[in-house]
């Protein structure tokens, strides 16, 4: 159970809440890990503290909150297993497939008793990237900051961007370091805090953070590099692109409601819905949407299988934590550890569907 956690866990706050790192993944693919480059706070303008939003009052969310001794250890006795978690078996060691959220609720970084114990019978702990690293986010600040060569926007689409931002109550000091693409994908991501869902409580770092203090060694699966690689270009043309799409998704608001759905599906684990994800999102429609997927998902995924295939021929037995999305269809990670002769098992976790 989770008040099981080991102590210096139990009685603090989680590290993404007490120190600032880049934040993840398009809104539109909240789920599916299209990056763990946290990009909110990318170039920590003001040191590291939180980022100044635009112009504070009564329409704007509340920063996210450290919660205090007392509270983490009510929070970690009561917390409850959420998300999607498999059992791969092959040669009797094991592979735990962790499906997680990178824009959370407080409540959710806490793990449950069965994924706890998951990571408790685990060698090693592998991530999409090791966000305990301080040389990772060091690489990922490079790429994803703005450099004097970077791609900028025409006026009207800076000023589309600017007004997006400002609605969200993101300042404008808080964004400018960042690359254009990073600049929107913050905007959007950030929509989520209407409903209580913080980058700052992303379940990928929760899981880091208890992986150190359990002692488990953590394995990247992918590099900083190719996952800034995902989300920005030297191309003018395809910068203009990608902060357009998301600016027509925020206009239209349908990007708030998408992160809403995604997240209660994560909550109940509520695989039929997630599966159902292309039918709904509003985000696969055109040919560029759909071979955008493609890149950001699908081919990622034979590529994570190979390395964990390889990683568990070592010895090892391996809790695997990456965003749900990559967990799902023909080409996830169950089936294609499937495939790869393991016996695949869903584990019920409270509440799942």
């Amino acid at each position: 159970m989770s008040a099981g956690l080991p102590r210096d866990v139990r009685g603090t706050a989680p590290a993404s809440m007490c120190r600032r790192t880049v934040l993840a993944a398009l809104a539109c693919l909240a789920l599916c890990g299209g990056t763990s480059a946290r990009a909110a706070s990318v170039a920590e303008p003001d040191g590291g503290a939180a980022a100044p939003v635009a112009t504070p009052g009564d329409r704007c969310p509340p920063d996210p909150v450290v919660p205090t001794k007392e509270e983490s250890l009510r929070s970690a006795r009561e917390a409850v297993d959420n998300g999607l978690l498999w059992k791969a078996t092959k040669g009797g060691r094991a592979v735990y497939l962790y499906g997680t959220i990178h824009v959370a609720k407080l409540a959710w970084i806490y793990p449950g008793p069965r994924v706890l114990a998951a990571m408790r019978a685990s060698d090693v702990v592998s991530l999409e990237l090791d966000v305990t690293d301080p040389g990772v986010l060091d690489r990922l600040r490079r790429v994803l900051l703005r450099r004097p060569d970077s791609p900028t926007l025409a006026p009207a689409l800076q000023a589309r961007l600017a007004a997006q931002a400002a609605a969200a109550c993101l300042a404008p000091e808080a964004l400018a370091p960042l690359r254009p693409e990073m600049q929107a994908i913050t905007v959007e991501v950030m929509q989520g805090r209407q409903f209580g869902l913080y980058p700052a409580y992303g379940v990928d770092e929760a899981v880091a953070v208890v992986a150190g203090h359990l002692h488990k060694p953590i394995r990247a699966l992918e590099t900083p590099e190719m996952q800034a690689g995902l989300l920005v270009s030297d191309d003018p043309a395809k910068t203009a692109e990608a902060v357009s799409a998301i600016m027509d998704e925020l206009e239209a608001g349908k990007s708030p409601q998408m992160l809403r759905r995604l997240a209660g599906d994560w909550e109940r684990g509520d695989l039929a819905d997630l599966g159902g994800y292309a039918n709904w999102c509003e985000c696969l429609e055109t040919p560029q949407e759909r071979a955008d997927f493609v890149r950001l998902v699908d081919e990622r995924n034979p590529l994570m299988a190979d390395k964990i295939v390889k990683w568990h021929a070592e010895g090892k037995t391996l809790f695997v934590a990456v965003g749900s999305l990559h967990m799902i269809g023909r080409v996830g990670l169950p089936e294609l550890l499937k495939a790869r002769g393991f016996r695949v098992e869903r584990v019920a976790l409270s509440g799942a569907r």
